[in-house]
């Protein structure tokens, strides 16, 4: 399955720095708002050791990782949704995207315009929260009028759809982020459908040092639950491509905090990796936390769900232990599971179909 972020944030917070150092592609950074016109994508290989260790281990001709798309559209602004700044034309761009990530800014640079009169990340939230919540609206808005005809046609179905719609409307209009409302699992469904911006998983990235950011702000983020990490987007611009020990030796962390927004994502996503391996390639696969084997199997090919005999199964760590297939055989460190098997992170597994 394939996996996509939308970057959202006002203008010069860092949007574009994110986007550049992730994806090592180059866009406009310039200094001034509105410098993102046209939306950018790109594709970012999701680090994974598992990977490098499997392809040394059964001497594989490739590897291939999981990736995920991020795009990254012009600067919000106030009023975006009704077409203030260049936002709007751009909202659309992150409907289909499966969660979003919020840039605040965090840092304190002068050099850098600040189109608010403080730095205050919850502020920015707020401004960004109402424009998505607005855009929302606007959709379900034009979606109940149109079930008007079949309701009078008394038509079951768009009845049920406009209740839905209706008790969504009304959260909408109170300002209510739609991932923090109390929805059965039938409207979720229904409402999955229209690609609800407020309804997508979201990530608060502080951008700045740990030290600019208000020990107030995190008590609120902490006592909201609400996901978030600090990152220092200019620092992590500059160390891109280091290896760890250039990291290290240059007074960064170890590991890049990029590979760790990264692994959030997948976390607030529900997702998990599971591991092909042999001479032709080591690959990893994404599927949702849960996932049972057949359909696990589905994501390689779909034969493999349609004809699903049994999976053989064992964890990487076990597999790197016993150096190999050969010995990890002798060991019964791997197990043939059925239809029922919920595969787990980690797990190295081969289909067998018929």
């Amino acid at each position: 399955m394939s996996l996509s972020i939308g970057i959202v944030g006002l203008p010069n917070v860092g949007k574009s720095t994110l986007f550049k150092t992730l994806t090592k592609k180059e866009v406009d950074i310039a200094n001034y708002p509105f410098c993102t016109i046209d939306p950018n994508v790109g594709v970012v290989l999701v680090p994974d050791e598992r990977v490098d260790k499997l392809a040394e281990l059964t001497k594989s001709a490739k590897k291939i990782y999981t990736t995920i798309e991020f795009v990254d559209i012009a600067g919000l602004v106030k009023g975006a949704n009704k077409g203030e700044g260049l936002g709007n034309k751009f909202l659309a761009h992150i409907r289909e995207t499966d969660a979003i990530i919020y840039i605040l800014r965090a840092f304190s640079n002068p050099d850098i315009i600040n189109t608010q009169n403080t730095i205050n990340p919850l502020q920015e939230k707020a401004i960004l929260d109402v424009e998505l919540i607005l855009k929302d609206l606007e959709t379900v808005s034009k979606r109940i009028e149109s079930l008007e005809g079949d309701i009078r046609a008394g038509k079951k179905e768009a009845i049920k759809e406009s209740e839905v719609l209706k008790k969504t409307k009304d959260y909408l209009s109170q300002e209510k982020i739609l991932t923090e409302q109390n929805f059965t699992d039938e409207e979720a469904r229904m409402l999955r459908g229209y690609q609800l911006l407020t309804l997508k998983p979201r990530l608060y990235l502080l951008n700045g040092r740990d030290e600019e950011v208000d020990k107030n702000i995190l008590e609120i983020l902490n006592k909201n639950k609400w996901s978030y990490l600090i990152i220092d987007l200019a620092a992590e611009f500059e160390a891109a491509g280091f290896s760890k020990e250039e990291r290290v030796s240059l007074g960064f962390p170890p590991e890049s905090e990029l590979d760790i927004l990264i692994k959030k994502s997948y976390e607030l996503l529900d997702l998990i990796t599971f591991l092909t391996t042999g001479p032709d390639e080591t690959r990893a696969w994404t599927i949702k936390k849960g996932t049972l084997a057949p359909q696990a199997g589905g994501v390689i090919h779909s034969d493999f769900e349609k004809n699903f005999v049994k999976a053989e199964v064992i964890n990487f760590n076990n597999l790197i232990k016993a150096d190999g297939y050969a010995k990890a055989r002798e060991e019964g460190l791997i197990k043939t599971e059925g239809k029922e098997y919920v595969v787990q992170d980690g797990d190295v597994i081969e289909i067998k179909h018929g």
